[in-house]
């Protein structure tokens, strides 16, 4: 089942071309030793006529390590490859290698801001990040300083709102858009069907609910049962289970982002004689870092959205695309990891691909150019990408994905799932 975007409230256009016409970019500062020809704009920082310098702060440590890792060595694998071939060449015809400093947060939102603030002044452009917590942490302050933070990791519309937001662009699709896929699939289901929901008290979790509510809201088969939350910070979610599992509603809607936790809630859920199915967001499925380690089974029914091909599936395990990025992942990405055992590992690969067509039609070598620039790709098919998806950054409201596949694991990967079982 495909799931299009869906915009979730309309507002002005045109502020990226506004900001370029005020001139008011921090487009002064001596990041570069010779960014323009002397009739040109002045380059911003972190880039030069032979580098371009991109930062990441991520979880590189901590409870969210495994996808942090991975929303660096994607990248890192993309554009060491294209480093290797020689660079990038930009739309004003220099040829520029990509330099990545990748910022360990911990997921912790105060070290987020403290890694922007202290390097700001070093990279052009922060960019993959992982989470809604830190991104938010640092937003602000990007706004003020006029500094890109682009194709984060998280699914928090605010990021994808030109207007309030100029500066930013979130790249994977919106909580919300992934919750309503689900919530579609139900919804076109046969039969009454019971739900438990359990979410992260916090922007995360409730753009899952929102869009998962907003979807089911005209089904007279489908009732919420139970509805719990749980805080970023806890270390168990055992008692939310147990209250959970004494409704026996026949789907857990599950909108966690704690993969220690997700873990243990599919191993408290056996334990307690609990086997619903299962909703998972698309950055807690993996089936080789969640699903396996926890036992889960797949006559259960586990269900998840995605819009990137899965190097575990025996369903791409020739695909060229694939190929070719695990190839990148060993060659320049063991820093961070060479096992893709999440998702954030290939959508920063796709995010590499993204920043190297905005590159491409970069005539100038300053922020508000690039923001330009990448605010002009319309249905690119990156590597990676699943039938039916692609890159699409000129539509305010929505990040650079916002189609979605849903998809059902199998035992060993994710297949689509073209209906409700």
């Amino acid at each position: 089942m495909i799931l299009k975007k869906k915009v979730l409230s309309a507002v002005a256009m045109g502020a990226v071309a506004a900001m370029a016409l005020s001139g008011c970019g921090r487009s002064d500062g001596g990041g570069s030793d010779g960014g323009g020809d002397g009739g040109g704009a002045a380059a911003s920082p972190g880039i030069t006529d032979e580098a371009i310098t991109l930062g990441v702060t991520t979880p590189l440590s901590g409870g969210t390590a495994g996808p942090g890792t991975c929303t660096v060595a994607g990248l890192a694998a993309y554009m060491g490859a294209a480093n290797e071939a020689g660079g990038i060449e930009f739309g004003d015809g220099k040829t520029r290698t990509v330099e990545i400093e990748a910022f360990d947060d911990t997921y912790d939102p105060q070290k987020a801001l403290s890694n922007f603030q202290q390097n700001q002044g070093d990279v052009f452009a922060f960019t993959s990040g992982l989470g809604t917590p830190t991104n938010r942490a640092y937003r602000e302050a990007a706004i003020d300083s006029e500094v890109p933070q682009v194709l984060v990791q998280t699914g928090d519309p605010i990021f994808s709102d030109q207007t309030e937001s100029p500066w930013q662009l979130g790249f994977v699709p919106i909580y919300q858009n992934e919750g309503e896929a689900f919530g579609e699939l139900l919804a076109g289901s046969d039969g009454d069907l019971t739900v438990a929901i359990l979410s992260q008290n916090d922007d995360y979790g409730e753009g899952y609910v929102e869009g998962f509510k907003e979807a089911i809201s005209g089904s007279e088969n489908i009732e919420i049962v139970s509805e719990l939350t749980y805080e970023a910070t806890d270390t168990s979610v055992d008692a939310q289970l147990t209250e959970l599992a004494g409704t026996d509603a026949d789907v857990f809607f599950n909108a966690m982002s704690i993969t220690p936790l997700v873990i243990s809630s599919i191993e408290k859920s056996r334990e307690l004689g609990w086997s619903p199915s299962w909703f998972l967001p698309s950055n807690t499925s993996s089936p080789v870092a969640i699903l396996e380690p926890a036992a889960a089974d797949a006559e259960d029914g586990f269900y998840s959205v995605s819009f990137a091909k899965a190097p575990q599936s025996p369903a791409f395990a020739e695909d060229e695309d694939v190929v070719t990025f695990l190839e990148n992942l060993e060659q320049y990405a063991a820093e961070y990891t060479t096992t893709p055992d999440f998702p954030h590992c290939m959508w920063s690969y796709m995010v590499g691909a993204t920043l190297e067509e905005a590159f491409k039609n970069m005539t100038e070598p300053t922020r508000e150019n690039f923001m330009e620039a990448l605010r002009s790709i319309e249905d690119l098919q990156a590597p990676l990408m699943l039938e039916g998806t692609s890159v699409n950054t000129t539509e305010d409201g929505q990040p650079a994905v916002s189609t979605v596949v849903v998809q059902k694991y199998n035992g060993q990967g994710y297949e689509t799932a073209e209906s409700f079982d």
